[in-house]
Formats: C-alpha cells, structure tokens, sequence
C-alpha cells in the first residue's frame, strides 16, 4: 500500500451507516493482489455543526455530501502512521480542519501533511485515548450518544471475519487481523511495547458504561464487546 495520496482518489467502498445519531461509518476497500482488505472510516457529530473524521477515506460525492450535511470536518483524525494515506487530499479539500494524531506518530504523519495537534478538544460526549502500551503510537476514541457509548479503536483490535478473496485472506490470517476480535500479531509487533499496560486499557474499556460497540478500522463491529475486551485483555497477559 501507498504511503499516502496526493490527489482525492475514490476507491470502492459501501454506503455509509448511521451507528446512532451522529455517528456515521464506512468500509472502504484496499486493492491487493487477488484480494481486497478492509479499511473503515467513522464520523462524529461535535457541538456546533462539525464533525470529527477518524481515518479518513474519500468517498462519492453523495457520501461526501452526507458526511458534511452532518457538520463541517473540523479534525481529521489519522490514529497512527499507517494510517495517513487519504490526509493529504483530505487536508486540500477542508483546509479548516485541523489535522489530528497520536503523539508517537507525529513524524511519519508529518511526511504527508502538517500536523495540528496530537489531542483534541471534541466537546463533552467525544474524547481521544492515546492507547496505554502502544508507545504512544495509537489513538482510540470514546464517543457517548443516545443509547449508550461506542469504542472507535484503530488498528489495535483487528476484526476481520470474512475477509475478500484468497490474498486479503492470507494477509488477514497471517497477521492475525481474525477472525475473532484480537491484537493482530503484526501490530504487536509493531507498536506494543508494554502488553501489561495494554491488558489494563483493555479491562478500563470493558467496565466503560453502557459501552454498546466496538468499531475497529479494519473489521467487522463488535456488538456489547465488554467479553471480548476482557478476553483479549487476558491473552496478551
């Protein structure tokens, strides 16, 4: 996979669905060979008309439309480094919006585009975690909305059940990306430094508050996740 693009480059993806009000998502597609794997794109409603986009994915422009019908993209949220392929076209078409990361991984997202901030202000129903373990390197968000609580994770949690075609299932398995919600093996490799302090983020996530998903950006979403969390929680101990 590319690095990042410089024009705006509308791949295949689904249609957007409303996971509650104010909470949108995505799945988009990345080519591969003899495959295509999976990349999610969540949007949260804010106080006063804007919207924070997490792993930005371009989109029609019926989708695009949806999305700034929601609010005006005030950040634009790349939870780490592999994550920053769209920032750049996503940075030219909403030049106001503030480009977001976690702290580790401001000098790889800076080789796309200027960086804003490693944290953000989302108003009192949404917060970024920069995830305990990850080396600072990840970033999740809480978001609460009428019913309840959702966990927008990043590449920490892979989910993907049914991956498409033999290639994205080979890549899916041999990384450890499912098919039940799990570290992928890759990015424990790659961004786990402390798996202790990992399990305890896990366990904090489980006890939140009427938490009713999980939504990972690669892989199906986890409905009342609480039992995952604790499981995966365990196993890295």
């Amino acid at each position: 996979m590319a690095k990042f693009h410089d024009q705006w480059k509308v791949q295949p993806h689904g249609p957007l669905r409303e996971l509650a009000p104010g909470l949108l998502t995505v799945v988009g597609q990345i080519p591969m060979p003899l495959g295509k794997f999976p990349r999610r794109m969540t949007v949260v409603a804010l106080p006063r008309k804007r919207t924070a986009i997490w792993s930005p994915i371009p989109l029609d422009e019926e989708g695009m439309a949806r999305i700034e019908a929601l609010g005006s993209p005030a950040f634009l949220i790349v939870p780490n480094h592999k994550h920053r392929l769209d920032s750049r076209p996503f940075k030219a078409r909403y030049p106001k919006a503030k480009i977001v990361t976690a702290p580790g991984a401001r000098k790889a997202v800076e080789e796309a585009v200027p960086l804003d901030a490693t944290d953000a202000d989302l108003g009192k129903n949404a917060k970024l975690i920069t995830v305990a373990g990850t080396r600072q390197m990840e970033l999740a968000m809480l978001v609460r909305h009428e019913g309840g609580a959702s966990l927008i994770t990043n590449d920490i949690i892979g989910h993907v059940r049914a991956p498409q075609g033999i290639g994205a299932w080979i890549m899916a398995r041999l990384a450890g990306f499912g098919p039940r919600a799990q570290v992928p093996r890759v990015i424990r490799r790659m961004l786990v430094e402390d798996s202790a302090a990992l399990a305890k983020q896990l366990r904090d996530w489980a006890r939140i508050d009427n938490l009713v998903r999980l939504v990972p950006s690669h892989g199906d979403i986890v409905d009342r996740p609480q039992g995952e969390l604790l499981r995966i929680a365990a196993e890295l101990e």
